[in-house]
């Protein structure tokens, strides 16, 4: 079965990276976002089974990402922020929010895909 990740992060170089790390697992498919307001328009079309979402962006960043993502489209899609901003407040903050986790930036591509696995199997 394929498993279906929606990464938003205004970094393109980053994007690229993880989608390049995460489709060398056959069962994953990408689809990337360079924007809260893009991944707004993505997800009124689709439904991944996870989604990974950048904490500091332009324009909209992570946080107001992921209430304007509860408020249109529930609660059922998990969401895991990736982020430098890993200190206990930041991420207790983060899963206050509802966030089902947190992985660091910067990230090691070949760790990403297991650490993807991870939610997707246990969330």
């Amino acid at each position: 079965m394929t498993v279906s990740i929606l990464y938003v992060d205004d970094e393109p170089d980053l994007r690229e990276i993880a989608t390049i790390a995460l489709e060398l697992d056959p069962e994953i498919s990408v689809q990337t976002c360079g924007s809260g307001p893009e991944a707004l328009e993505v997800l009124a079309q689709t439904t991944p089974d996870l989604i990974l979402l950048d904490m500091m962006m332009p324009v909209m960043d992570g946080p107001m990402t992921f209430a304007e993502i509860r408020e249109r489209f529930g609660k059922n899609t998990p969401v895991v922020f990736i982020t430098a901003r890993t200190s206990p407040e930041d991420v207790e903050r983060l899963v206050s929010l509802g966030a089902h986790g947190v992985i660091p930036k910067p990230f090691d591509p070949m760790k990403l895909i297991k650490q993807v696995r991870f939610f997707v199997d246990h969330v």
